[in-house]
Formats: C-alpha cells, structure tokens, sequence
C-alpha cells in the first residue's frame, strides 16, 4: 500500500507509521502474550511432556488426549477468546470516544 500522495515521505517527520500505535497498547499486547503463551504450553509442553504426565482424561491418558484432539479444542477456544477480548476492547474503546466527544461538546 502506497504512502497517501501530497503528506510527508517515510522516514521525515510527521510520517504516518505501517502501524498507528493505538492498534498495539498494553491490552492487546498483553492478551496476544498471554494467549500465545497457552499456545506454546499446550502445543509444546503437554505434548513434549506426555510421558510423564500421569493423570487421565475419561479413559485416555492426557498426553494422548491433547496430541489427539485436546490441543485443536485449546486452539479453537484461543481463537474464541481473542475475538470476545477484541470486540470488548473496541466497545470500550468507542465508549470512551464517545465521551470525549461528549465532554467536547459540552467545554
């Protein structure tokens, strides 16, 4: 995607960045943290460490079980989590916009 024509080049000052930096405050970035940790714990960890886990689920060895299925059912409840976390912030986010247009308004 081409720089809008007529603003300043990249690299100048005032430049318009990739990323603006509200889209990657705190929230978002400590949720993909978080999230991305699950992930890794579940994908690597439990699958690496089946041997010597030593609990069930129902009948089937947890090792088995998240190799098998339980890591996509993690997945799939990551993926779930991130976009109800998402459309939390952007309510949020739109309600404080409101207000400041409110308070605009009104000063």
């Amino acid at each position: 995607m081409a720089p809008p024509r007529g603003g300043p080049e990249p690299g100048e000052e005032g430049a318009a960045h990739a990323f603006p930096p509200d889209l990657h405050d705190v929230r978002h970035l400590r949720l993909k943290a978080l999230l991305l940790t699950v992930w890794a714990l579940t994908s690597f960890g439990v699958c690496y460490f089946a041997r010597d886990l030593l609990f069930s689920v129902g009948d089937w060895p947890v090792g088995f079980w998240m190799a098998s299925q339980g890591a996509v059912f993690v997945f799939i409840a990551i993926v779930v989590a991130y976009a109800w976390a998402m459309s939390r912030f952007e309510r949020q986010d739109a309600a404080t916009a409101q207000e400041r247009g409110a308070e605009a308004d009104l000063g």
